[in-house]
């Protein structure tokens, strides 16, 4: 394979250079640049193959860039009065579409192989909360006595399968991080916990009036944390808007390991039609991040696309 134009005699330089080992060139011997330039070369290389039949037929088969099936003006809709209700504490951010390579995996045990990587040097958003929290430790490095609670709303890709009819590798989901220092006896913990459930509990409440919601909280081998959640978050919440009700689950070991001291679930619905639309919970990233085991952090999000479903 030869490039054409002036990145021809780079690109053949680094084919020369990868076929000397191929296992070792391409996993740590070649830099970033001559790592980027092959891939971009053999990119090219095979899209120049394509041919608007495999396009087609590409577009029809392929789960990864088939259009959602949910109408945008009501998911839009969904998410404007979601910004309409953020307190104001919370800074809105656009994210790019791409982030750093390593993203997810660097600071949660996510597997590469469930995010889609670029030939750049990136990969898609597979998940908002992960982005959000860098940019949380860099605004708190600039201003440490500051805590910072930021806010996304982003269309996620992820590469690991979804089994299910009209299940697709990219949805929207709205997402909250925070992150603070840590000041003791649960009370950082307690706060960012009342922020995050008043506001889905306020959301939830307004555009599912008469379907019950379930804001449900479970403490991780955190004695101090469960205490606050009952003398502090609990006091604090009360009285709940509509249907909206906050139950306990200390038997919950989904994502054990990936949260730390605690998470949250939020479902809707009634009975069998029950579902869950959101997730949370306390994380170590902003700690590995700054480098400081004192940074707190807590993150959630919610399917503003399934939970306009069941409006």
């Amino acid at each position: 394979m030869r490039a054409q134009g002036g990145a021809g005699a780079a690109v053949e330089r680094v084919w020369r250079q990868a076929l000397g080992d191929p296992r070792r060139a391409l996993e740590h011997g070649l830099s970033p640049t001559d790592f980027q330039t092959l891939l971009l070369a053999v990119a090219r290389a095979r899209a120049s193959a394509v041919t608007p039949a495999r396009l087609t037929r590409r577009w029809a088969e392929d789960a990864f860039v088939q259009p959602a099936a949910s109408d945008p003006r009501a998911v839009w809709k969904t998410e404007a009065r979601l910004w309409e209700l953020l307190p104001p504490s919370f800074a809105g951010v656009d994210l790019s579409p791409l982030t750093p390579l390593g993203t997810c995996s660097a600071v949660a045990p996510v597997d590469q192989n469930q995010v889609v990587t670029t030939v750049r040097g990136s990969e898609v958003v597979s998940d908002p909360t992960n982005v959000l929290a860098i940019e949380a430790a860099r605004r708190r490095r600039d201003a440490p006595s500051e805590p910072v609670d930021l806010a996304a709303c982003h269309r996620v890709v992820r590469a690991q399968r979804f089994n299910g009819p009209g299940l697709l590798q990219h949805f929207r989901l709205f997402a909250l991080v925070s992150s603070g220092r840590d000041r003791g006896s649960g009370s950082t913990e307690a706060g960012m916990l009342i922020e995050h459930i008043g506001f889905w509990a306020r959301a939830i409440g307004e555009l599912l009036p008469d379907r019950q919601a379930v804001i449900e909280f479970s403490a991780f081998d955190s004695p101090v944390l469960l205490e606050r959640f009952h003398d502090t978050v609990v006091p604090a919440l009360d009285p709940l808007p509509g249907t909206v009700v906050i139950e306990e689950r200390p038997e919950r070991q989904r994502a054990r390991g990936y949260y730390s001291a605690g998470a949250v679930c939020l479902t809707a619905g009634d009975g069998s039609d029950r579902v869950e639309i959101g997730d949370g919970g306390f994380t170590t990233w902003t700690a590995q991040l700054t480098a400081d085991a004192k940074e707190c952090c807590l993150i959630s999000c919610v399917s503003t696309e399934r939970l306009t479903e069941i409006l």
